[in-house]
């Protein structure tokens, strides 16, 4: 009969090392996370192609930017960026139910590292995907004409609020809910007609009045009209107090979102397989 043992976490003495100790851990998370691009790479072309398939089709055969003077595309980008942060979550959750499925979780659970290193390093790995996703397509936006207008620092804080709405915790929370790759699908279903009830891609003024008022308060809308206002693109203001402070709640959106979602992933993940 063999004796149990436990490995127990090192415990190292004083704020600054138990700080390098998670940083450390949390960068090893973020290290496997990365080299699942190199082993996975249709996955990851996949991720960047499907917003940029999005954007041409409504770019040239939907039509996007109804009701906006001048260039529609100059509307339509902004939006399309944000479009894809939030779309961003469902990627997040198929990884993290897949790493539930196969018992991986249960395995790092196991080992001494910090407990929150693994989301950590899911939420980092998903901040640098955003990063190349943004950039494949502002590169294609503006190979269709799109632009900016307002300069780098003004373009810079337009990035931050996209990486903002994608750093929401909600698709760690969901995916650790769901426990299973299948249970994606479901949330989808519910992803998308968020995602469309939006301005992403007509202005609130074009839509029915009730509607229009609903699709102001869209966390997606504040976002992508402080986009838009940022990179001096038309946004369709309609001079509402959801339009004329949009920036504001596009900082205030997020930052409730993940005051809600980022305690109740950490206390799911921390009483997974008790």
């Amino acid at each position: 009969m063999s004796a149990a043992t436990t490995t127990a976490v090192p415990g190292p003495d004083g704020a600054a090392s138990r700080l390098g100790w998670a940083l450390a851990d949390s960068w090893t998370m973020t290290r496997r996370e990365l080299a699942h691009w190199a082993r996975q790479p249709v996955a990851v072309v996949v991720n960047l192609v499907f917003p940029v398939m999005l954007l041409l089709m409504f770019t040239y055969l939907v039509g996007g930017g109804r009701g906006v003077p001048g260039d529609p595309t100059e509307y339509l980008v902004p939006g399309m960026l944000a479009l894809t942060m939030a779309f961003g979550l469902e990627a997040t959750m198929l990884a993290v139910t897949q790493d539930l499925g196969k018992g991986v979780i249960d395995r790092f659970r196991s080992m001494p590292m910090v407990p929150g290193a693994v989301l950590v390093g899911r939420s980092a790995a998903d901040m640098l995907q955003s990063v190349v996703s943004l950039a494949v397509m502002t590169g294609v936006g503006y190979a269709v004409g799109w632009r900016w207008h307002n300069g780098a620092a003004a373009a810079l804080g337009a990035v931050g609020l996209l990486l903002l709405l994608r750093f929401l915790w909600v698709g760690i929370q969901l995916a650790m809910v769901a426990g299973r790759p299948e249970m994606v699908t479901a949330v989808q279903i519910l992803v998308w007609p968020v995602g469309f009830l939006s301005n992403v891609f007509a202005t609130p003024a074009s839509m029915p009045g009730w509607l229009g008022a609903v699709v102001e308060w869209n966390p997606m809308s504040a976002t992508a009209t402080a986009v838009r206002e940022l990179f001096g693109n038309p946004g369709g203001a309609t001079g509402s107090w959801a339009a004329e402070n949009a920036e504001l709640l596009a900082v205030l959106w997020p930052v409730a979102i993940i005051a809600v979602f980022f305690p109740l992933a950490v206390r799911k993940f921390a009483r997974l397989s008790r």
